[in-house]
């Protein structure tokens, strides 16, 4: 008997220090919690190039989901019914990092939108993605975070330390960039380590012109019921409608997390699996531009083993122009998934 209460005492005392040491952590995250103001300003660095876009010049823009070099083809994702929390090694890191910055540099873009880039996060050994890009591309750079967190518990093993967001590359004149803070869908104490969505809005000046080039690179919520998704593009909307109202050119891309209205569903392999959502008609003045004939991104139920009849694959990559923007082309960029769960997307636009 004494042996029996012995042992209900040190349970009792194990569950006690479990239950301790968890709301200790809560608590830490709780007051270490990234809370963003609604529009902030962001640093722009310098770079050799300062042009200024004119009307009847093509402009090349690439919106790329890197996915933090960490998820390429061998990988899967515990998030989407994978195993997987991390990537094996820092050398694969550098390696898909490596693969990317030498895509990049195919595409002779003015404007790269890129989504899900580490500065010093734990899943992907401390690399500092920005500055790799950044300085292989010889272009200005901007950042905003949508996900830091001094440490995410779950799932098991940890995530760990995470200081990623969106970054916008460009050899243009960027005069002003801000990251706008979306509506977070979750509720505390899971929103304390969670990611907080954004948007990162740059502003260009146009030749001869009053008129503005307004950037914008968007990666919108995936884990949430729906409603998130929905309010999140509706001030997206809102936000581009006020530029379109000026007159402005407005280029937003990015990684809507959303299936495109009207776009030839890829074929159902995952039923059961994650799925986008549908994104909402747009107003008048604003048009989607994608490219179905490639999937822009790939199930991480799984590793990729390159058999396309058993993946699960999602076009929601892609674009909002403004009407006042000539689409002259726009292409997935099949990339077979080698380096990252996404294959980038190249638009090309002319203002009128």
């Amino acid at each position: 008997m004494k042996l029996f209460k012995g042992l209900f005492k040190l349970l009792g005392i194990v569950v006690a220090l479990v239950l301790l040491a968890a709301a200790g952590l809560v608590g830490y995250l709780s007051l270490t919690e990234y809370n963003p103001d609604a529009t902030e300003t962001v640093t722009v660095t310098e770079a050799a190039l300062k042009e200024e876009p004119a009307v009847g010049e093509m402009l090349t823009v690439v919106t790329f989901n890197t996915g933090y070099a960490g998820l390429d083809r061998t990988q899967d994702f515990v998030m989407d019914g994978g195993k997987n929390v991390r990537p094996d090694s820092e050398k694969s890191v550098r390696s898909n990092m490596s693969s990317i910055l030498g895509a990049l540099d195919t595409f002779d873009a003015q404007v790269i939108f890129l989504q899900e880039v580490d500065e010093d996060s734990t899943r992907s050994f401390g690399t500092n993605q920005k500055e790799y890009y950044r300085r292989g591309l010889a272009m200005n750079a901007a950042m905003a975070y949508n996900y830091k967190c001094a440490f995410v518990p779950f799932p098991w093993p940890p995530i760990g330390k995470v200081e990623s967001g969106l970054v916008t590359l460009t050899e243009l004149n960027v005069q002003n960039a801000v990251r706008v803070s979306l509506p977070v869908p979750f509720e505390w104490p899971v929103r304390v380590a969670n990611l907080k969505r954004c948007l990162l809005v740059e502003r260009i000046p146009m030749k001869d012109s009053d008129k503005e080039l307004v950037l914008v690179n968007l990666h919108l919520e995936a884990y949430d019921d729906g409603e998130g998704k929905v309010a999140q593009t509706n001030q997206l909307l809102q936000l581009l409608l006020a530029e379109l109202e000026k007159g402005n050119y407005v280029i937003a891309g990015g990684d809507f997390n959303q299936a495109f209205p009207d776009a030839p569903e890829m074929p159902s392999v995952e039923p059961d699996g994650w799925q986008p959502g549908l994104l909402m008609e747009l107003p008048e003045g604003l048009s989607y531009v994608y490219d179905a004939g490639n999937p822009t991104c790939r199930s991480l139920s799984k590793p990729y083993s390159g058999d396309r009849s058993a993946t699960q694959f999602f076009v929601i990559d892609g674009f909002i122009v403004s009407d006042n923007l000539k689409v002259n082309h726009v292409e997935t960029i099949d990339l077979n998934f080698q380096n990252s769960d996404h294959n980038p997307v190249l638009l090309q636009v002319t203002p009128q």
